[in-house]
């Protein structure tokens, strides 16, 4: 692609990971430090998102400033060979919930679109210290081993299933394994890349939730699918809407058999 050409895919790559470990760092300094007195400290999340996104639109003005930024209203421009066809979907914080109670499972997330197309994705883990990455249409690593998604070809009573924690008022479930919700859909989604979980069903997504983790996702060999069946495209989504659907997420080998598990609420 002409903008990978132009810059270099390894010089895009070291600036995307030298960003996320930063970016992680920096939520460090908030993390686990929401008010005890209250459930949810929405002050303290919004606060760290603010820093955490400005830090990042600085990092890019100085190193690539023809670039532009996912903002949740995109518009779909026409192809260009100029550094405005490269596009940053930047997620300071998925998994706020656990980021501002203490909760390790939480991390920053980062893609990068060359005219809309996927040219790899990021997820960092500040706590664990994991990083999951990979370039479209490569391998998927956690750090710099190779991840996979699960090859077994039945699910049974060791299969894991993550999931999100209204999920019961939702689906009827005849899964044979363990049902697990870790609060944190791209740790979810990487989880199941490298193999630790065989399946995990996600809702109420947005474009710039799942971007990095598309990518991830799919260089491991897994997929992602609409409950129908039918085949889903993140990119119906550039304009900001959510993703009201539920999406399975799997390996295609035990797409069928995951599926017939989850009966929907009439």
């Amino acid at each position: 692609m002409a903008e990978q050409e132009k810059n270099g895919i390894e010089e895009l790559t070291r600036f995307a990971m030298e960003v996320v470990r930063s970016s992680g760092e920096k939520a460090l300094s908030y993390y686990g430090k929401g008010s005890p007195s209250i459930k949810f400290d929405e002050g303290l999340v919004t606060e760290a998102e603010l820093q955490l996104g400005e830090f990042f639109q600085d990092q890019l003005a100085m190193h690539f400033p023809e670039h532009r930024v996912f903002n949740n209203s995109q518009d779909n421009q026409a192809y260009t060979h100029e550094g405005d066809g490269a596009l940053w979907v930047y997620d300071p914080l998925d998994g706020v919930a656990n980021f501002q109670a203490g909760i390790p499972i939480w991390g920053v997330s980062l893609a990068l679109l060359e005219n809309f197309w996927p040219v790899f994705g990021m997820f960092y883990m500040p706590v664990t210290g994991d990083l999951f990455h990979a370039s479209a249409g490569q391998k998927a690593f956690r750090g710099e081993e190779s991840i996979l998604v699960s090859s077994q070809e039945d699910i049974d009573d060791e299969s894991l299933l993550f999931t999100y924690s209204r999920f019961h008022n939702h689906f009827q479930s005849t899964f044979p394994g363990k049902v697990r919700s870790l609060g944190c859909t791209t740790a979810h989604l990487c989880y199941v890349a490298m193999g630790r979980a065989e399946a995990a069903l996600i809702a109420n997504e947005s474009y710039q939730d799942l971007a990095a983790a598309r990518v991830i996702v799919e260089a491991s060999g897994g997929k992602i699918y609409k409950m129908d069946g039918s085949e889903f495209f993140l990119n119906e989504y550039l304009d900001g809407q959510r993703i009201a659907e539920p999406l399975l997420v799997t390996a295609p080998a035990i797409y069928s058999q995951v599926l017939e598990t989850l009966k929907p609420h009439n």
